[in-house]
């Protein structure tokens, strides 16, 4: 796919495979196209060239609460919740929105809460969550709609480094015992070369590199564009 804004090529021919029952990490510096490429796969965006698809199904432009409810569900930078509703019902209204019943939505929510580790503020309002809280509750969210793949968009931001392996934790689990497909998009690379099976790099609007963890981890073009001259 492409995208111009202005002239600039925010994309310039990136392809990118997601299956179910796998973690693909996509990195790059700030500005490489990364948030971009979420936005036309969610449909917040179209593509100036090339396709989404779903399966068999051209999904391209489709409105996001319909790929909602078609399987395909994501996370946001900057945390979309309800602020004066409590972070149980935040839960409960995600999994509404894609048909659950009402004791359904409720069953799922205490399940997603416990996963997380949110259950202690469950009765909060979501306004009031420090933000590593509020990164949890993002991704309960978008587990509540019952996925079939998951777009995390820096979901590790705020986050201790103490808490990241439990986070990965659950990003794998997603991934052996729900059969979720997921995109994980972060700068935390701790949290990138555990719990991914594949990496993309973007850099300038161009996919620079592919491949394991280890292999991005020794790519000297990856070391140039993204983690400095040092290999990890």
């Amino acid at each position: 796919m492409s995208r111009t804004f202005a002239g600039i090529h925010a994309l310039d021919d990136v392809d990118l495979e997601l299956h179910r029952h796998e973690v693909v990490g996509l990195i790059g510096p700030n500005g490489a196209g990364k948030s971009t490429l979420v936005n036309l796969i969610t449909g917040f965006d179209t593509p100036d060239r090339g396709t989404v698809t779903l399966g068999d199904t051209d999904i391209t432009g489709l409105a996001p609460h319909r790929l909602g409810r078609m399987g395909l569900a994501r996370t946001f930078q900057q945390g979309h919740t309800f602020p004066r509703l409590s972070v149980r019902e935040n839960v409960e209204v995600s999994a509404l929105a894609v048909g659950a019943q009402r004791a359904e939505a409720s069953q799922e929510a205490e399940r997603l809460l416990s996963l997380l580790d949110l259950t202690s503020v469950a009765d909060q309002p979501a306004g009031a969550l420090p933000h590593s809280h509020l990164r949890k509750l993002g991704v309960a969210r978008a587990l509540a709609t019952s996925p079939l793949f998951v777009l995390f968009d820096e979901p590790a931001a705020g986050l201790n480094e103490s808490e990241v392996p439990d986070f990965a934790a659950v990003i794998r689990s997603l991934r052996d015992d729900h059969a979720v497909g997921v995109l994980l998009i972060d700068h935390n690379v701790t949290l990138i070369m555990s719990a991914c099976d594949r990496v993309h790099v973007l850099d300038q609007g161009v996919m620079i590199a592919e491949g394991t963890p280890e292999e991005i981890a020794r790519d000297p073009d990856v070391a140039t564009a993204y983690l400095g001259t040092t290999h990890v």
